[in-house]
């Protein structure tokens, strides 16, 4: 009698339009309900049977409803979906072709087909595939996906690089090799022949793309550092297909045990790479330092064919340099060294005082068997000769920003603003509270900046470093010369590898067109260098990622066990901590249940960036060591879960408890570590 009547369907329609709506994101649990986040401040439960319509980032629009005295959030209209192309496992049901995507928050198959040209049958129960969401519940009535491809089989044990690789769309190989490699030189270019000098490299001892030299002598008021670097743009033609290829790939991929280079292995890996006794094309600057580290003006570019004629680690050179272990080496190269160190000491001094020097934090090495098992994870703290490189890089980084901004006015260059305009006012609250002696229009100075960073650096808590990270920008690449806050410079262009990185391809070409007195290419446009920036920023999820996945794999053995673990909290969140494991540099996840049973006696307060018991009593904070042990290791979400060490014990309880947190640790999982990702590296 009611079926298709269309003064019920109209006083249906009629009821909807006068319940309140809300627009915001879904954010799944693990537990099946998820919340409507409208705001920082506001957000709406949204019950297991609604969630069915939804997936985990979706932005909707929502009917808000009271059900059982308590406000909920009925999905309504769809205004963008979180998930397009994705990564997933096959699930067979019935013998009918379904994908599960690989997402801590989105665990429920999807119905799926495969692509037009590809056989169904050739899938198999977990097999990782591409897909991509073709039907959405809330506005198609189901979910539905196509398959794209197959990445791998659940037992390659490649599979943690190949899966990220795919999910980030990256390449899992390098470009294509030419049939022939020819220098593509022009006249007005002619080359310094340095073959007799003695340069020499300093780098991991697996590394086979070396895109740098050196040579240093002393003189009377300081040091001359010759830095020659890689040529790549001597083989590689502007606009070719491959110079094309490079500008997309933007960047080497490093990831642990391997790398995916950006140009072709015969020319990272050998025509370019700057090997012991081979003479290479190379792009050369000469510097001269002050006996204080001071960083003369004058500095010459110019292009040279030079020989190494030492490949030295740095293991080996900081042996010798802080052991005394004795070298076998060139008589030539061995001579330099000391000048190296103290001329690399006179740097850090004058960067220490007049700029920004990075604190120190080790390097973490993943050991690989031959099917990829992590055998070991080796600390590799950053000794000397690391810094001999660093220094040396940076200096030379420092003078190509110079020549680029006064001789072109353009180029590939990093900037870093310190904070950004709209984080100012948060900024100095925060360090009015901490009773710092700076003002807003102090910090939002390169000098100010600088000497914050130095006060916070001082400082004997880890805390207000956290904090104030919050509020740092990002570092951008950009066409127009700018500084660079965090290292604390006025200018800072890249060219020192070019065989890595496709934005020191462009430095080299601009620099070559001053060397010769022509006129440079065209300015860079806005498009390359946010290009350039995302890719930076993703190849470091991508690093991430994949080691995540083998920390999982490698600690699986601890979890569960009695081993304790120094980690230091690197943020705060309402469902707990993450922390990074200072033995090996993993990061786990203690949820707030594994403080404190009662965690309604506990806050995790990420505004503070400290967790209370009982409101007033701090009894963690940002920047903290603390001991913990592993409880979990899961492969399927790459997680690892941790407890403290030792059990917190609380007195009586208050009367007013603390209201309970609505994140869960999935959450906190897929979440990235803002504050320290948010500091800017010297590249």
């Amino acid at each position: 009698m009611f079926q298709d009547n269309p003064l019920l369907a109209q006083l249906k329609q009629q009821i909807r339009e006068n319940i309140p709506k809300k627009e915001g994101v879904i954010r799944a649990s693990d537990r099946g309900f998820g919340f409507l986040e409208v705001d920082e401040k506001t957000s709406y439960f949204v019950p297991p049977p609604y969630m069915k319509k939804v997936m985990h980032g979706d932005r909707v629009s929502a009917l808000i409803r009271t059900e059982k005295e308590k406000e909920v959030a009925e999905p309504d209209a769809l205004l963008e979906q979180a998930v397009t192309r994705f990564v997933g496992r096959v699930k067979m049901f019935r013998d009918r072709l379904n994908v599960v995507p690989d997402h801590p928050l989105i665990k429920d198959a999807i119905k799926a087909r495969a692509k037009k040209g590809l056989d169904e049958k050739s899938f198999k129960e977990g097999d990782w595939v591409v897909a991509t969401l073709k039907r959405h519940a809330l506005s198609d009535g189901n979910f539905s996906a196509e398959i794209s491809h197959k990445i791998a089989d659940q037992e390659d044990h490649n599979v943690p690089w190949w899966v990220v690789l795919a999910r980030h769309n990256l390449a899992q190989i390098e470009p294509a090799d030419l049939p022939e490699w020819n220098v593509i030189e022009e006249e007005e270019l002619p080359r310094t022949d340095l073959t007799a000098v003695p340069f020499f490299t300093i780098d991991g001892a697996k590394t086979k793309d070396m895109d740098d030299a050196l040579s240093i002598r002393k003189l009377d008021n300081g040091w001359e550092l010759l830095v020659a670097i890689a040529d790549p743009t001597a083989y590689v033609a502007e606009g070719s297909e491959l110079d094309k290829e490079a500008a997309q790939r933007a960047f080497t991929v490093y990831m642990p045990g391997r790398n995916v280079p950006m140009i072709p292995r015969t020319l990272s890996d050998e025509l370019c790479s700057l090997k012991e006794g081979e003479e290479r094309n190379t792009l050369c600057a000469r510097l001269l330092i002050a006996e204080d580290g001071l960083l003369l003006e004058e500095t010459e570019f110019f292009a040279a064919r030079i020989c190494s004629h030492a490949r030295l680690n740095y293991d080996e050179v900081s042996d010798w340099a802080e052991h005394g272990k004795e070298l076998t080496i060139d008589a030539g190269v061995m001579a330099q060294l000391p000048l190296m160190k103290a001329m690399t000491e006179a740097r850090i001094a004058w960067r220490t005082e007049h700029a920004l020097v990075f604190p120190d934090r080790p390097d973490y090495d993943f050991e690989l068997g031959e099917n990829g098992a992590v055998l070991a994870i080796h600390v590799e703290p950053r000794r000397i000769a690391n810094r001999m490189i660093e220094e040396s890089m940076i200096a030379a980084n420092i003078c190509a920003g110079r020549v680029l901004g006064k001789s072109v006015g353009y180029g590939i260059f990093n900037v870093h603003t310190g904070f950004d305009e709209e984080s100012l006012d948060g900024a100095i609250d925060l360090l009015k509270s901490a009773e710092a002696p700076f003002e807003k229009e102090e910090i939002a100075s390169l000098t100010g900046f600088c000497a914050l960073r130095r006060w916070i650096d001082n400082l004997d808590t880890r805390w207000l470093d956290g904090k104030i990270r919050r509020f740092q920008s990002y570092a951008l690449m950009s066409a127009e010369p700018g500084a660079h806050y965090g290292l604390g410079l006025d200018a800072y262009a890249t060219w020192t590898s070019p065989i890595r990185k496709y934005g020191d391809m462009v430095n080299h070409r601009l620099l070559k067109a001053v060397i010769a007195g022509k006129t440079p290419g065209e300015r860079p446009s806005q498009e390359l260098t946010e290009h350039l920036t995302e890719c930076r920023r993703l190849h470091r999820r991508v690093e991430r990622d994949i080691g995540d996945w083998l920390y999982v794999r490698y600690l699986k053995a601890d979890a569960g066990t009695d081993k304790v673990f120094n980690a230091e909290i690197i943020d705060v969140m309402r469902a707990g901590l993450k922390l990074r494991l200072q033995e090996n540099g993993a990061v786990v996840f203690m949820p707030a249940r594994h403080i404190l049973d009662n965690k309604e006696r506990l806050e995790c307060n990420w505004d503070n960036g400290r967790v209370y018991l009982d409101k007033t009593e701090v009894v963690y904070e940002l920047g903290q060591i603390i001991e913990v042990k592993l409880t979990e290791a899961v492969e399927d979400t790459r997680s690892l879960i941790a407890k403290p060490a030792v059990d917190l014990v609380p007195g009586p309880a208050p009367e007013a408890p603390v209201a309970d947190s609505a994140v869960t640790e999935s959450t906190a999982a897929e979440s990235t570590d803002a504050p320290a990702e948010a500091a800017p590296k010297a590249e």
